[in-house]
């Protein structure tokens, strides 16, 4: 069957000099011979439905239109004419309603995908001959799939193509961001001269900053970022193993002299009711955690807000920060499992929080937290006190008197 004759659409639709050269282009461009897969057209086509212009719901019409095509190439030679009624091209839509099937009609007609070749009286039907074959039919033309299919098999192409590279992005951010937190933490905890805490702001100023929906281009810029920072994370683990040689005998005579006290973390950090603007004084209690409000804690303490990737809105939050900020502390894993131990999840997050707060004041956090913690396992101390202490110095309590 062949489409050499133009036609102009039925009723009130106007013709157009696109239309017209629209239905010669189809025409004249299908090379004979060509045939293709309608499944794997249809499948190229959602993939590149994005740079074709083209909807799901509209696609779903055109899937029931392909549906109505007998074969499963599309190929001139056998027909490119499909002629359901509305109503059967609703029920192979899943039951679309036909305002809706009219609308996604047009919108294939606007995209170039479909063409209309309408009957005398704006039915769809065929004319077949003596031998059965149909001879004419009106209804809706696939020619203009057949023409652009070089052209929607790029289209999918290019969407893999550039999925691939989202996906590649988006792994090569997820490694840099699992390196630069491990190397910062171990620079804290080996106690590393560096700006540790200006490179973590730095370093969660970036992840803070990747949308939940981002573009390649945002992908590649906020990578390039993180490539800096792991570059200056590098370059200060390298200055130390630079300078480790140098820092050998100072390190070794300190070694010796503290190894003559096995409790030589208490001397770091000065008894509790000895510190210099001390937290708390010694309580034979133990209070839990919870009994506090939160909001109390953060407004005693609002310095860990600032470590806590999307805020702290409850106690889970407030625990998970502590973990992190434990590291930025140089409070070693041991002393933070032996507070968990004794004073438990909640208990010891509030601590560091407060330990945070006051860290100007405290030489060594981590020989702090040991004593907090031989404090509770005596039954010496009220994480109350600690955080009533903060609220006073911060100048919030003659406030909330009031």
């Amino acid at each position: 069957m062949e489409m050499q004759i133009a036609t102009t659409p039925f009723g009130g639709r106007p013709m157009s000099l696109g239309l017209l050269a629209a239905q010669r282009n189809t025409s004249d461009q299908i090379a004979q011979g060509r045939a293709v897969d309608k499944w794997q057209l249809y499948k190229a086509l959602c993939e590149g439905k994005t740079i074709l212009g083209v909807s799901d719901r509209s696609l779903a019409v055109l899937s029931a239109l392909l549906s109505f095509y007998p074969d499963s190439e599309l190929s001139l030679e056998n027909g490119l004419i499909v002629f359901p009624s509305n109503k059967q091209l609703s029920l192979r839509a899943h039951g679309m309603p036909d305002p809706t099937l009219r609308r996604h009609l047009a919108a294939l007609l606007t995209a170039g995908l479909i063409l209309r070749r309408d009957s005398p009286n704006g039915k769809r039907y065929t004319h077949k001959g003596a031998a059965g074959q149909i001879e004419e039919a009106f209804g809706f033309s696939l020619a203009p799939l057949l023409v652009r299919a070089d052209e929607i098999i790029a289209a999918a192409e290019g969407i893999r193509a550039s999925n691939a590279a989202l996906r590649l992005t988006r792994e090569r951010i997820t490694l840099q961001r699992r390196d630069i937190a491990k190397l910062i933490e171990v620079g804290v905890e080996e106690a590393m001269p560096g700006d540790w805490a200006g490179l973590w702001k730095a370093f969660r100023g970036v992840v803070e900053r990747i949308p939940r929906r981002a573009s390649l281009l945002q992908l590649e810029a906020i990578l390039a970022e993180l490539v800096t920072i792991r570059a200056n994370v590098d370059n200060t683990l390298t200055f130390k193993d630079n300078t480790k040689n140098m820092n050998a005998n100072a390190a070794q005579n300190e070694r010796q002299h503290t190894e003559s006290n096995p409790e030589s973390y208490i001397d770091l950090e000065p008894a509790l009711e000895k510190a210099k603007g001390a937290l708390v004084s010694p309580i034979k209690t133990m209070e839990p955690a919870k009994g506090l409000p939160l909001g109390l804690v953060l407004k005693a303490c609002p310095d860990i807000d600032d470590y806590a990737a999307a805020g702290i809105d409850n106690w889970r939050d407030l625990m998970l920060t502590a973990a992190q900020v434990r590291g930025y502390l140089g409070i070693s894993p041991s002393a933070y499992e032996d507070a968990l131990d004794n004073l438990g999840q909640e208990n010891t997050a509030v601590v560091i929080a407060c330990i945070l707060q006051r860290a100007n004041h405290i030489h060594s956090a981590g020989g702090y937290l040991r004593s907090l913690t031989e404090k509770a396992r005596a039954g010496e101390l009220s994480v109350g006190s600690m955080v009533m202490a903060c609220l006073k110095t911060n100048g919030l309590a003659s406030a909330m008197a009031g």
